[in-house]
């Protein structure tokens, strides 16, 4: 049985909620706090427990956003059957979102055994930290933030969703790369941050639903999954609601620091053997 406590999932409920929307990476902070508290990183078991307390962030994300969730889904469905509203914006949204979802599905599958393996090492965590941050950079200082939400096309959705895979790399962070990827597009920030959060839905439940399978072969315990699932989803919702706020009137290289900070120490903790890379 994964040896999680109610203690260390109340710290990882927080930490994903805290991390799973801001461009810092939560699978990188995970694996760090992991590491932190004494549980096995390339372990099964907590791999799919860190799968899994996602979809209480993802929770958050569908209940913040509910309504427009709900008109998009309407539209969507009704488009499918009624020709003349196929060219709704909304109707077109909800097609955005599912074609792209499919690129970070099929990899995250084909490549399933490299993420709960050779990329759960704090030397990946260090390494995508900090070149990632360059590409944050770049994205801010070439965005021209002229197009809008509703100026979205499929080529945007189906660039950021391909953008989204290297958010399986651990470091990298899942938002870090899609807004960086629609800024790059020309978006402006609210209309890249409001996408990032409908492709992370797909995303998110589709890697918790994968992984519960392993949390049943793991025997990981059931209430400190709750626990953990529960604690991310209030954190998270508070984290959305200061983002997107955040988001309109600052870049979102303003993490950078922080991000290039962090990987500078884990590699110098790596390096002294203060701490292990796996």
């Amino acid at each position: 049985m994964t040896d999680i406590s109610l203690l260390d999932s109340v710290i990882l409920g927080v930490v994903e909620g805290l991390t799973e929307f801001l461009p810092v990476s939560s699978t990188g902070h995970l694996t760090i706090v992991e590491k932190w508290l004494g549980l096995p990183i390339d372990d099964k078991g907590v791999t799919a427990f860190t799968a899994i307390i996602q979809t209480g962030a993802i929770a958050a994300v569908v209940v913040y956003f509910f309504r427009d969730i709900a008109r998009i889904a309407r539209a969507w469905f009704r488009g499918l059957f009624k020709p003349e509203l196929r060219g709704d914006f909304e109707h077109r949204f909800g097609w955005f979102v599912i074609w792209g979802s499919l690129p970070i599905g099929a990899v995250g599958f084909l490549m399933r055994d490299v993420i709960s393996g050779p990329l759960r090492s704090l030397w990946v965590v260090a390494g995508a930290l900090i070149l990632w941050s360059v590409v944050m950079v770049v994205a801010e200082r070439r965005a021209t933030q002229e197009r809008h939400e509703r100026n979205i096309t499929l080529q945007d959705a189906l660039v950021i969703g391909v953008v989204q895979c290297l958010a399986l790399v651990p470091g990298v962070s899942r938002s870090g790369a899609t807004i960086s990827a629609g800024l790059l597009r020309g978006l402006d920030r609210v209309a890249a941050t409001r996408l990032s959060f409908f492709l992370s839905i797909p995303a998110l439940v589709g890697a918790g639903l994968f992984e519960l399978k392993a949390a049943a072969k793991a025997s990981v315990p059931v209430v400190p999954l709750l626990v953990g699932t529960g604690v991310s989803f209030v954190v998270a919702y508070g984290s959305i609601a200061w983002l997107l706020r955040f988001v309109a009137g600052h870049r979102i290289s303003l993490f950078v620091p922080y991000r290039v900070g962090l990987g500078v120490l884990l590699v110098a903790l790596l390096v002294t053997g203060t701490m292990q890379a796996t």
